[in-house]
């Protein structure tokens, strides 16, 4: 099934507004309910980056393999358009299990082994850090923090899990290790992968389960100067910028496990030169545009207002 495409036509910048298509249904909130604005970094702001030839990063998250809520079509069908896309590089953030049971894992390794991508990123989730599942985690996918480098593209990937806690942090005694990967070699795009968010998602109830350490990890991100966090873990998809960092978050790709009238997705991330889409897929359903700025000069726009109603009520 073709998917369609959630594009815009308006915006105050024109690089992006080239881009055609359908108005967002907003670009920088303020705070005047159904206005739109857009945001444009100053010159001091602007993120340095050469052109990346193109790129595509598809992220998945809380597959929940083993819980009555997973859906088997719809990570058959996540896979298979995964693969269609062929990605340069696949990020599973986390939650593989419900349990942490080593049958829940065996499952999930089947299902990441069909992905036809050789660049694979994997960490675990609180649910996967359960009944010592680690231990299976690292039996099945090695370390649970990683780094990949490749075509100008730093990823790094950090476990945040704690035992048997559904919270999470990144410590302090890993900001060094963090920076210095970052630093060890050249890269037009730094991502940092984890699956707890750094910032609050709207429709998540009482936020408790934004990473303890967040300030000082976000600082951190900011002296490695990252440009794109990829996150999990409260199965609603949402965007944010932070100075010059881009935070995104995605839903559960395979489980019923749904927040007000969010639907299963994966999110997708392609890059060209400097300019980079983030899309929400649905499994059988298509897509929409999340957000899409530019590495060079901080532009950005934001189209988050439809997931807001789908977990807010009406007053």
């Amino acid at each position: 099934m073709p998917c369609q495409s959630s594009t815009f036509a308006y915006s105050s910048s024109a690089g992006l507004a080239k881009r055609g298509g359908s108005e967002p249904q907003y670009a920088w909130k303020t705070g005047v309910s159904g206005t739109t604005e857009s945001r444009v970094a100053s010159a001091s702001d602007a993120l340095e980056s050469r052109f990346l030839a193109p790129l595509t990063i598809a992220q998945l998250s809380d597959l929940h393999c083993g819980s009555p809520h997973f859906v088997p079509d719809l990570m058959e069908r996540a896979i298979a358009e995964i693969n269609d896309l062929k990605p340069d590089i696949v990020v599973c953030s986390g939650d593989l299990t419900t349990f942490g049971f080593k049958e829940e894992y065996a499952a999930a390794k089947r299902y990441l082994d069909r992905i036809a991508c050789e660049a694979l990123v994997v960490i675990p989730g609180n649910h996967d850090s359960r009944n010592v599942g680690y231990v299976h985690f690292e039996e099945l996918f090695g370390d649970r923090s990683s780094v990949l480098r490749a075509a100008g593209v730093t990823v790094v990937a950090v476990d945040s899990t704690e035992p048997d806690l559904d919270h999470g942090q990144i410590g302090r005694g890993r900001y060094g290790w963090i920076e210095e990967q970052f630093a060890a070699e050249p890269a037009d795009l730094r991502v940092f992968v984890l699956h707890h968010h750094l910032l609050p998602i709207p429709g998540t109830g009482r936020e408790r389960n934004v990473v303890y350490d967040a300030g000082d990890a976000i600082e951190c991100l900011q002296r490695a100067a990252v440009h794109l966090v990829l996150s999990g873990h409260k199965h609603v998809p949402y965007a944010w910028k932070l100075e010059n960092l881009f935070v995104v978050n995605t839903g559960t790709v395979s489980t019923l496990r749904l927040r007000g009238h969010t639907r299963p997705c994966y999110n997708v991330v392609e890059v060209s030169g400097t300019h980079v889409d983030v899309w929400r897929r649905y499994p059988f359903h298509g897509q929409e545009r999340i957000i899409q700025f530019d590495l060079a000069t901080g532009e950005y726009e934001k189209y988050t207002g439809r997931i807001e109603r789908e977990v807010s009520a009406k007053r």
